[in-house]
């Protein structure tokens, strides 16, 4: 993946070094130095780097390290290091991150002493000594214990972790600490300079610099990632991503890397969503979430417009929770929501986290598009629980098989006990696919629900549907194939996009 910002700022340093040469050359030389060198003079923010050290001076101290202990088990090991950074660590009589310090003497021996299970990092959010951090920093600790910027080493309680997020808050037990500030995530700006603060490979108060380079990447369920390029290496997880004012805009949690270090893909969970699950920590020592019981999709340009929505908003429903709120609130498979209380659901990652962050017990009403028109629905929102086990309905010998279509398939009406099965009205059972049928992915088994927006009833009536669709254009049906549920597009020969 290109970094475009990465690239933008070495020229951009590049540029500053070279006009610096120049002028110190034409000083030496007795030579006049003029204002503007070239054609156009460089923007102002291209020729000045930024300082982070009155930054660093403020924020630093509610920086803390977070080693984590484990009793009676053996090392999990740790990433593999190159052998010059090994040699570094040993040269400055530093313990290697995840191995067992030699000065304490060997691991195991019959002793019950803890040892060393993982580093990490973490800031201060009160003076009282609340601490957030990764989840994972912390998961499966029989201890934890806070390095203060000034050496104090405090054992932490863990308050609540809450994996799905990534976040996790501790409790020490002082007064009067340092805390963040912290910031506005909706005022960060692809392209503006942040920084990053933690203990990578054990290096407490580790400062290092970059620029963001997306904003709202969807690589989880509930969070919509920051991106950046600033380097992050295993230790720095829980550690605050800054803005220039000094502010707390996310939590560093993950890098993109093939080899356990630093590769320029960095990513943070956004302060608002973080703060959001740390209050519940705080208040429950868990987090609540929301659910409506649905399995989704995104939707594709090509079906958005072959179905009549438009644009690929929304959120395709592939399944439905048999007894779940969206069964009782009517949503049905291939109903798309796109809207959740009048705000527009844009992709379908926004879904998860617009119900996740609904009380449960609220009624919501849900717009759906559904063959061709729009619907509201109103949906009482439950509390989130372990995904159930589904069952996978299993087609029967299929009665009363109907001949081969001009566009390659052969079907056959469900019986009754399909039809129960399936929870569907009607439908028809593919009995075999061909030519342009099969080249848009139907296969023996599916169930055809609707073609181009008509809901299907029986074999003889699909028949007359394909009949009588414009062979030149595209045929749009939804399928269902087990418990999933999805539009595929088929074209007839010669047709093409």
């Amino acid at each position: 993946m290109r970094v475009d910002g990465v690239l933008q700022g070495r020229r951009a340093h590049r540029a500053v070094l070279s006009a610096l040469t120049a002028v110190s050359l034409g000083v030496a030389l007795g030579l006049p130095v003029h204002a503007q060198q070239g054609p156009a003079q460089a923007p102002a923010q291209a020729q000045v780097l930024p300082d982070f050290t009155e930054l660093v001076d403020r924020v630093g101290p509610a920086v803390v390290n977070i080693r984590t202990l484990e009793r009676g088990r053996a090392s999990r090991g740790t990433p593999e290091m190159d052998e010059s950074l090994e040699e570094f660590f040993r040269r400055f009589g530093i313990p290697l991150p995840g191995r067992p310090d030699p000065r304490r003497g060997p691991p195991g021996g019959g002793s019950d002493e803890p040892q060393q299970r993982g580093v990490g990092s973490g800031f201060i959010l009160s003076a009282d000594g609340f601490v957030m951090t990764n989840a994972h920093v912390v998961e499966g600790a029989d201890e934890v214990i806070v390095t203060l910027a000034d050496k104090r080493e405090l054992k932490a309680r863990i308050v609540g972790a809450d994996t799905r997020t990534d976040v996790a808050v501790v409790k020490i037990e002082a007064t009067g600490l340092p805390f963040v500030r912290i910031g506005d995530v909706g005022r960060l700006r692809v392209g503006e300079w942040v920084v990053a603060i933690g203990s990578p490979f054990g290096l407490d108060n580790t400062v290092t610099a970059g620029i963001v380079s997306a904003k709202q990447r969807d690589t989880g369920d509930y969070l919509p990632f920051i991106q950046t390029d600033v380097a992050i290496n295993p230790g720095n997880s829980g550690g605050p991503l800054l803005n220039m004012r000094g502010e707390v805009v996310g939590i560093n949690s993950q890098i993109y890397s093939r080899s356990g270090g630093f590769m320029g893909i960095s990513f943070a969970i956004p302060i608002d969503e973080a703060m959001r699950v740390a209050d519940q920590l705080r208040t429950n020592g868990r987090v609540v979430r929301g659910r409506i019981g649905v399995q989704i999709a995104p939707v594709t340009k090509e079906v958005a417009e072959s179905i009549g929505l438009g644009k690929p908003i929304g959120a395709l429903v592939q399944g439905v929770e048999a007894g779940g709120p969206a069964e009782k609130a009517g949503i049905e498979p291939g109903d798309i929501i796109t809207r959740v209380d009048g705000k527009t659901v844009e992709r379908s990652g926004e879904l998860p986290r617009v119900i996740g962050g609904t009380r449960p017990g609220t009624r919501t009403t849900l717009q759906v598009f559904r063959r061709g028109s729009y619907r509201d629905l109103a949906v009482t929102v439950a509390e989130i629980e372990p995904e159930k086990p589904r069952r996978v309905a299993q087609a029967e010998s299929a009665p009363r098989a109907g001949a081969t279509t001009p566009i390659g398939l052969s079907v056959s009406d469900l019986s009754d006990a399909q039809r129960r099965e399936l929870k569907v009205r009607g439908g028809v059972r593919v009995e075999s696919a061909e030519g342009a049928a099969a080249r848009a992915g139907l296969r023996e088994g599916d169930v055809i629900l609707t073609v181009d927006n008509t809901e299907v009833t029986n074999a003889r009536q699909f028949t007359g549907l394909v009949e009588k669709a414009d062979r030149s254009k595209p045929l749009t049906v939804l399928v269902r194939r087990g418990e999933q549920t999805n539009y595929l597009i088929i074209r007839p020969s010669g047709n093409s996009r």
